[in-house]
Parts: C-alpha cells; sequence; structure tokens
C-alpha cells in the first residue's frame, strides 16, 4: 500500500510540474494526453495533502503562490533526480531527449548563442531546442525555463549562477560623432557630450583608476532596445557604454573608438547560466552550459 502511495504521489508531483510548465491545466491535460479532470483532480490531491494552496486561480489564468513557487523548485529537484538516475540505470547518461527551453538576452542570444546552436543539437539529435530573446529578466520557474543566460550582477538567491565569461564594457563614440563635437579627455568633459542612455535607462557604473564612478548619461533618446543604442551610436549620434561581446568587431574596424579608454565598465558584471536551484542539474541543461562554458572560456572569442 504503502508504495503504492509513493507512486501516485511521484505521478501527482510530475503532473504539477507540467501544470505550471503549461501555463494550465487544460494545457497541461492536451500535453499529457489526459482528461482536464484527472489533472483537476491530481492538483487539487496535492493540496490537500500539504495543507497549501498552490496556485492563484482566476477566471482567465493560474499563477503560482509563493509556497508554491517554492514547492516547484524543489519539485524540479526531484523529477531531474529521478530522470538522472533511471538514464543511468538504462546506460542512456548521453543520451539528450526532451525540449530545453532557454531564456537569453535579445542582441547576445542572437549573436552569440543562435550561431552555435547547430553543432550541439547535431551531437544531441533527440534534444530540441527553445531559445526565447527577450531583454527582461523573465521568471524562470513560473515560465518554464530550464536555464537563462544572463548578463549582470547576479541578485536572486533562490537560483544558481554559473559564471560563463567576464563582460568587458568600454565608451565609444563613431569617427563622424568626434570630429564633430571633439573627442572627450576627461571624466568631466562627458557632461558636455551627447551621452546615449542604456536602454533600461540606468546609470552607467564605471571604475577608473581612483575606482568606481557613477555617471548618469544625458541624453534625447529613449528607448526599450539595446539593439536601438548600438544603431545609434554607430551612426554617430553620441558616446555610449557597450560591452565588448557587442561592438569587438567595430572597434576593431575602426567604425568606433573607445575614448576614455582608462575609464571602463564596472567589473562585478559577468555573462551567466542562472537556473532554479537543485541538487542534480538534468543532463541536458549541464550538456549545454558545459557547452558554452568550453565555448566561450576564460577569454572569450570576441575579446581575441
Amino acid at each position: 500500500m504503502a508504495e503504492g502511495k509513493s507512486l501516485t504521489q511521484l505521478g501527482d508531483l510530475e503532473i504539477f510540474a507540467r501544470v505550471v510548465s503549461a501555463g494550465s491545466q487544460s494545457a497541461a491535460a492536451r500535453s499529457l494526453g489526459m482528461k482536464p479532470a484527472v489533472i483537476s483532480k491530481s492538483v487539487k490531491r496535492l493540496e490537500e495533502r500539504l495543507g497549501v494552496r498552490l496556485f492563484q486561480r482566476t477566471t482567465r489564468q493560474m499563477s503560482l503562490t509563493e509556497a508554491g513557487q517554492g514547492f516547484y523548485a524543489r519539485v524540479l529537484a526531484i523529477l531531474a533526480g529521478v530522470e538522472e538516475a533511471e538514464a543511468f540505470a538504462m546506460g542512456r547518461g548521453a543520451r539528450m531527449q526532451g525540449i530545453l527551453k532557454i531564456s537569453a538576452p535579445t542582441s547576445f542570444g542572437r549573436m552569440h548563442i543562435a550561431p552555435h546552436l547547430m553543432p550541439f543539437m547535431e551531437r544531441y539529435p533527440d534534444l530540441s531546442v527553445n531559445l526565447i530573446l527577450s531583454d527582461d529578466f523573465v521568471d524562470l520557474i513560473g515560465g518554464g525555463y530550464d536555464l537563462a543566460i544572463r548578463i549582470g550582477e547576479q541578485a536572486d538567491s533562490t537560483l544558481v549562477a554559473r559564471r560563463l565569461a567576464p563582460v568587458r564594457r568600454v565608451l565609444c563614440a563613431a569617427p563622424a560623432y568626434l570630429d564633430r563635437h571633439g573627442t572627450p579627455e576627461t571624466l568631466a568633459d562627458l557632461k558636455r557630450h551627447i551621452c546615449l542612455k542604456p536602454h533600461n535607462n540606468d546609470i552607467w557604473r564605471l571604475v577608473g583608476a581612483e575606482g568606481p564612478i557613477s555617471f548618469r548619461p544625458e541624453g534625447r533618446l529613449f528607448t526599450n532596445s539595446s539593439e536601438v543604442i548600438r544603431e545609434a551610436v554607430l551612426s554617430g549620434m553620441g558616446i555610449a557604454l557597450r560591452s565588448t561581446w557587442d561592438v569587438g568587431e567595430e572597434l576593431k574596424s575602426g567604425a568606433l573608438r573607445q575614448v576614455l579608454p582608462w575609464i571602463e565598465g564596472s567589473k562585478t558584471v559577468a555573462l551567466a547560466a542562472v537556473y532554479p536551484s537543485r541538487q542534480f542539474l538534468p543532463a541536458k541543461v549541464r550538456a549545454f552550459i558545459d557547452y558554452l562554458g568550453d565555448l566561450y572560456g576564460p577569454v572569450p572569442y570576441w575579446e581575441r
């Protein structure tokens, strides 16, 4: 009896995880080939057993409660452990199956992930990749993502981050802009120049010989797209703080020139793979993170 109960509980956990990743009970039912009533009964049984509400329900959508979010992260660990144990027992440790759902920044994903997907997918022909590009910090758990590639300082303590590569950011401008407005020679000179605000309207966090520097750029261009800022600096509109992974080729060709080269972006910013905290990573997630880590390395190819 106890054994049968354990199997039922494991099935409820799998259904719960599918409801979260699918976004609704009806979508989970379709993906699992089950009746919606079976899915609803499973979720209700799980909530009654735990004595907590896992979902906030409205007429249009379901969202995880705070307890549900924490429970989901731990359920993923359990299911990942089961998957890994099965793969080991069946001798399929190197075989990747299913869908790998990844979130990545728009520009970086287009420039430095998409061109390198083919070798990875050829290596694992049974694995599908769902790459979602967005400059927003997506909810990994709520969105059913396996991992996210992020650029910045890791702030969410509920997630695990593996550093993939350093991010070097420099002040730069097009030669046409510098010919018209002159080249700044000190940080104070920037106040007399057109400085292109980041797409998130954040301040420039810089570091120089005397330590950290904060500078708020002032300009008339407002946008929610980092790629718009990139095109603006290339067109000669002003000075921008850009990552070398983004404008390395332009700096090399002379389409952009570095200004105030003794001042760069904060060294605490890095490229990282972020995933829900869990004891065992699914093999497909570990394989993709290792692939990117080997691809970029401690000195990424865009720096070489």
